[in-house]
């Protein structure tokens, strides 16, 4: 079967507790049904469902990447602070996708380290546990939320810069830039100066969609979804919404026409998922050194 040329590298499931939409079984369904080769799963700040993804990927031949869309604190994250917005903090996310076994192993530590060193509201990582545990891992700058596009949204271009910089001096030639199609007109304006900061650090660029659910029509459960998290209610306009219905698992056509100014960055995620090769053994025991 000749495969589409694009891969979803950015994906929530339903163990996104509360945001993501897609069942783990539907999500595969449907990259199947697109003819997509392979998949990430990359929920926020936890591996809950990396067993069971990887192996309903293998059952249904699709190649299995895991990752985790992680919180990276500010600072230090032994420091109960997060990136000041007015009234509201926030941390950076970012993008991990486990290239091997070494890589899966280093995503375990980081993900069990914000929990039980980093947690503020989220469970969070910083740099300096990035610099100890980054092999085997690629990473991607993530959405608005990233430390590179919330700088480019204030204004702060040499920030943004700087940011991305200090991603390359941890994860070098296995760190890209991510842009996003969700029709968002500050996503739309982040897009474009990602592209100048790739060119001008030289840093890849990749497409992803950030997908919450399975098609478009799934956007008002999601919505609803959206409520529970919240404690809120569909009909009250001071709450958390996604002013898009864009976030679903688009076939390779649909991304190809949202990056028709660059093609590039939609076939450069099927050279990450070659990149990715994990291989996980089960039915033997695994004993901690003593």
């Amino acid at each position: 079967m000749e495969h589409s040329r694009f891969v979803h590298l950015h994906c929530h499931t339903q163990y996104s507790l509360l945001d993501g939409a897609n069942k783990v079984d539907a999500l595969l369904e449907r990259v199947k049904q697109l003819k997509q080769p392979a998949v990430a799963m990359t929920d926020h700040g936890n591996m809950f469902g990396a067993i069971e993804f990887y192996r309903e990927a293998m059952r249904q031949g699709i190649k299995p990447i895991i990752g985790c869309e992680i919180y990276v604190a500010p600072a230090s994250r032994f420091e109960r602070k997060g990136v000041d917005k007015g009234n509201r903090e926030y941390n950076n996310h970012l993008i991990l996708l486990a290239m091997n076994l070494e890589g899966y192993r280093n995503l375990c530590k980081l993900v069990t380290a914000g929990y039980l060193e980093g947690f503020y509201y989220k469970p969070r990582v910083d740099k300096e546990l990035l610099r100890e545990h980054n092999r085997g891992l690629i990473a991607l700058s993530a959405c608005l939320q990233g430390e590179v596009a919330q700088a480019l949204s204030a204004g702060q271009v040499e920030k943004a810069k700087s940011a991305a910089e200090s991603y390359v001096a941890i994860f070098g030639e296995r760190y890209y830039l991510e842009v996003q199609d969700n029709k968002l007109p500050q996503q739309e304006k982040v897009n474009r100066l990602i592209l100048e900061i790739g060119k001008d650090l030289s840093i890849p660029v990749a497409a992803t969609n950030d997908c919450h659910y399975g098609e478009r029509d799934d956007a008002e459960a999601h919505d609803v979804l959206l409520c529970v998290q919240t404690g809120k209610t569909v009909q009250e306009e001071n709450r958390l919404k996604m002013e898009t219905d864009e976030l679903f698992v688009k076939s390779a056509e649909q991304m190809k026409k949202g990056f028709d100014y660059c093609p590039e960055a939609v076939e450069r995620t099927l050279e990450i998922a070659e990149r990715c090769n994990l291989e996980l053994e089960f039915g033997n025991y695994h004993f901690p050194p003593f």
